[in-house]
């Protein structure tokens, strides 16, 4: 398996396909809904520059360093988000789940955790990671409690790490679950997504 490699994945709930600019239309929609752009602790995106990060991710997946997929909401059959793989080590078996941001209107309703099943899925099942990564700023206090409801452990908070274009500074807060932890993580999230509980 080549951890560069951007196959469609799917469950009854999200499909993830590879990201091109036939998404356009509809990531302007989503990111359009509550200005969700605006955050100024994210990097989400405007409408206006939505075909510039398509070619952008597209750019670094061409030269090996990100797999960027569109999130795809089954009911709807519409782009709802965008996610990706990076900081891809194939040597140390490991990568990062980052880069995401799911539309207002589609969060809260398991998008994200049926889109996170799939991707470490792939990751520990297919591309056999030890470990897989998630960060986040500190201020992103919804971002870190979504990663928390997912079974990741907190490894630290990298100080003074990203000078944002509005000149603050993030501190990135890092997790991540680890192969051994995987079965555990992955029994949880198909009861969150079991929809008897739902």
């Amino acid at each position: 398996m080549n951890f560069t490699d951007a196959p469609s994945l799917e469950n009854q709930f999200v499909r993830l396909e590879q990201l091109c600019q036939t998404h356009q239309d509809d990531l302007a929609a989503a990111v359009a809904a509550e200005e969700l752009w605006r955050t100024w602790y994210t990097h989400v995106p405007s409408p206006e520059a939505m075909t510039g990060e398509i070619e952008r991710r597209l750019a670094l997946h061409a030269e090996g360093r990100m797999v960027p997929w569109a999130i795809i909401d089954q009911a709807s059959a519409r782009a709802v988000g965008m996610t990706t793989y990076l900081n891809l080590e194939p040597a140390n078996r490991r990568l990062e789940i980052g880069s995401t941001w799911i539309g207002s209107t589609a969060q809260g309703t398991g998008i994200n955790a049926a889109a996170k099943m799939l991707l470490l899925q792939r990751a520990f099942e297919e591309l056999g990671c030890i470990a897989v990564e998630f960060r986040t700023h500190w201020h992103n206090h919804q971002s870190r409690r979504a990663i928390e409801r997912l079974g990741a452990k907190q490894d630290g908070v990298l100080r003074n790490h990203t000078i944002f274009e509005n000149g603050t500074v993030r501190d990135t807060v890092v997790f991540s679950i680890v192969e051994a932890e995987w079965p555990t993580v992955k029994f949880g999230l198909a009861e969150r997504l079991d929809p008897r509980n739902r």
